[in-house]
């Protein structure tokens, strides 16, 4: 995802252990270590950060250490029923897991049909957007996700 944050620009994208953020060159490894009623408890590189988060649609403002700036999504932002983020299957918006039908290790076709999830009444299926394998599966039957959480990791069939 490509935000500017204030008038600064950067980069979140997924990786094995959270987050790399990119600040202007610079990247930083963010950890999510609990997240509840909009407060974050964050590890940014080894260093423990508390920030308070509220929003409205793509604009998120974001309190850390006193101070609040505003989070725009600028580009990046899947629309549609694109659901691929980086190798990963995005929710597209909140919703519950109804069904997960693949695991790690499976081969998987374009199309397929990997998990369902509902929301807002409506049930959406996440589908393999190409030919690969299953890395990680991220959640369980039941489970609540939120807007671009990752679902499932794949990569390329060799």
């Amino acid at each position: 995802m490509k935000a500017s944050f204030d008038s600064t620009n950067l980069e979140i994208n997924p990786s094995d252990k959270g987050y790399l953020v990119n600040v202007d060159g610079r990247t930083a490894s963010v950890q999510i270590l609990h997240a509840e009623n909009g407060r974050l408890d964050l590890l940014v590189d080894g260093q423990r950060v508390v920030a308070h988060v509220s929003s409205d649609n793509a604009k998120r403002w974001v309190t850390v250490g006193g101070r609040t700036s505003l989070l725009t999504k600028t580009s990046g932002a899947k629309r549609g029923v694109r659901h691929d983020h980086a190798g990963g299957l995005i929710a597209p918006m909140p919703g519950q897991i109804r069904s997960v039908s693949v695991g790690v290790g499976d081969i998987v076709k374009k199309g397929q049909t990997m998990l369902t999830m509902e929301a807002m009444k409506m049930e959406i299926r996440i589908q393999a957007p190409s030919d690969g394998v299953v890395k990680s599966v991220s959640v369980s039957q039941g489970q609540t996700v939120e807007r671009e959480q990752i679902l499932v990791e794949m990569e390329g069939k060799d």
